[in-house]
């Protein structure tokens, strides 16, 4: 089970040159598409002169919510190399805009590829990167005499105590880590009256 991604902790920045181009990158961490959209716009309103402001970006962990823009470039010569750039760092939730300034001197498609994923890279290169897990909240219920037992378990496996209970039955609800659903229906599978649901 997948239940862990790499993305960005802080924003950085990345500066290519090529032929008197130069090419200005900017990477986010990011939670969704508004996101994206507020990134866009406090960029383009820092370079109102230029031409082209490429981009992409990657959401989630199932490779499904992505998108690559060549804001005017070539075809495949801006997002592109920018998206593909994202990937090879292992990164998701993350947006990088790059900003062109031409130089007066045609760079060409290979030479377009080549500076979009070099300034990508670049701003990747400073970024502080950070391992997430992907969690949910699991909820136990256990008679009083399992407590025991219940918080040995929260001990052992160093889980995150969100809310406590003691009514007619105890209750306890946690912060787990995806691939440790399993572990601790596994240590607790001797108490038959407990109950434990992923809510």
């Amino acid at each position: 089970m997948i239940d862990e991604f790499k993305t960005l902790k802080t924003s950085s920045q990345g500066l290519f040159k090529d032929k008197g181009s130069k090419f200005f990158a900017y990477a986010f961490p990011i939670q969704n598409e508004e996101d994206v959209r507020f990134y866009l716009e406090n960029v383009k309103a820092e370079h109102p002169k230029a031409r082209h402001a490429c981009y992409a970006y990657k959401l989630g962990i199932d490779e499904t919510n992505f998108r690559a823009n060549d804001d005017g470039e070539p075809s495949g010569s801006a997002g592109k190399p920018i998206l593909n750039t994202i990937t090879s760092f292992d990164l998701t939730d993350t947006f990088v805009v790059v900003i062109r300034y031409f130089g007066g001197t045609l760079l060409g498609v290979p030479g377009l590829i080549n500076a979009y994923k070099e300034a990508t890279k670049e701003a990747l290169s400073m970024a502080e990167i950070e391992t997430k897990t992907i969690n949910s909240l699991v909820k136990i219920s256990y008679d009083f005499d399992q407590t025991n037992a219940v918080m040995q378990m929260v001990r052992k496996l160093e889980l995150a105590v969100k809310e406590q209970t003691y009514e007619n039955r105890c209750g306890i609800i946690l912060d787990v880590r995806n691939s440790y659903i399993e572990k601790i229906k596994e240590e607790l599978k001797e108490y038959w009256s407990l109950e434990v649901e992923v809510i």
